[in-house]
C-alpha cells in the first residue's frame, strides 16, 4: 500500500489532488499539509512515503527553498511539483533543484495520472514544453547546495526570517529562548555566506519563483 503525501494550502486542490490519486491506487495511505512545516513533520513521520506531490506558493515554501530543503533531508523521497507557474523555465528549475516531475495545475486527469505513475515507477515526468528551457545557473545552484547544508532548525528560522520576522517572534514561534534563535542565526549566516540578515534573505530570495525579493520582503537586521 504506497504512501502518498499531499501538500497545498487550497483545500480544493489537495482534494483534486487526493481524487487522482485514488483513482488509481484506492488502497493509498494519503497523508495531508497545508504548510511547508507541515509537509516536513509528514515526511520525518512517514521515512518510508513513496511519494511527495508539493505546491510551491503554500506557507513557508518561499519559491524553490521547500523543495530543496525536503530533498537534502529525504533523498529517497521523489517529490512532483504542482503549480500554478507553467513557465518552461520554472519546470525546468524545479527538476533541477531536484523534482521528479512537475505538473501544471492546468493539467488534465491523464497527465496527472501518467505523471503520477511514471514517477511510482522511478522516472521522471515533465511537460513537453520544458523541454528547451535552460536550467539553473552556478549562482543559484551553490546558494541551493548551501541551503542544503542548513538543519531543519536553521531552515525554519531562515523561512522566518524571509518572513520579516524578529528574532523575539522567530522565539516565540519556535517556542525557545531568543539565545538559540541567535545561535541558529550565526549558524544560517556562516552556512550561507552572509554577513547580515538581509544579505542572507537576498541569498535564500535567489530561490524564489522569480529569483530575487523585493525591498519591501528584504529582513530587517535584529541584533
Amino acid at each position: 500500500m504506497p504512501t502518498i503525501l499531499i501538500a497545498d494550502d487550497h483545500p480544493l486542490f489537495r482534494e483534486a489532488l487526493r481524487g487522482a490519486v485514488v483513482r488509481d491506487l484506492p488502497a493509498a495511505d494519503i497523508v495531508e499539509a497545508e504548510t511547508a512545516e507541515g509537509l516536513f513533520a509528514a515526511a520525518d513521520e512517514h521515512p518510508h512515503a513513496d511519494l511527495v506531490l508539493m505546491d510551491l506558493g503554500m506557507p513557508g515554501a518561499h519559491g524553490f527553498s521547500a523543495l530543496v530543503h525536503l530533498r537534502a533531508a529525504q533523498p529517497q523521497l521523489p517529490v512532483i511539483v504542482v503549480s500554478a507557474r507553467e513557465e518552461p523555465a520554472t519546470i525546468r528549475r524545479a527538476i533541477d533543484h531536484g523534482a521528479a516531475g512537475f505538473i501544471p495545475k492546468s493539467a488534465d486527469t491523464a497527465s496527472i495520472h501518467a505523471a503520477i505513475g511514471a514517477v511510482l515507477d522511478g522516472d521522471t515526468w515533465i511537460p513537453p514544453q520544458s523541454a528547451s528551457a535552460s536550467g539553473v545557473g552556478r549562482e543559484e545552484a551553490e546558494i541551493a547546495q548551501r541551503i542544503r547544508e542548513l538543519s531543519p532548525q536553521q531552515f525554519r528560522v531562515l523561512s522566518m526570517l524571509g518572513a520579516g520576522l524578529l528574532n523575539k517572534q522567530i522565539a516565540y514561534a519556535m517556542d525557545v529562548s531568543e539565545a538559540t534563535v541567535k545561535a541558529h542565526m550565526t549558524a544560517v549566516l556562516r552556512k550561507l555566506g552572509a554577513s547580515n540578515r538581509t544579505q542572507a534573505v537576498l541569498l535564500a530570495g535567489r530561490l524564489s519563483l522569480d529569483g530575487s525579493v523585493s525591498a519591501g520582503d528584504e529582513a530587517v537586521d535584529d541584533p
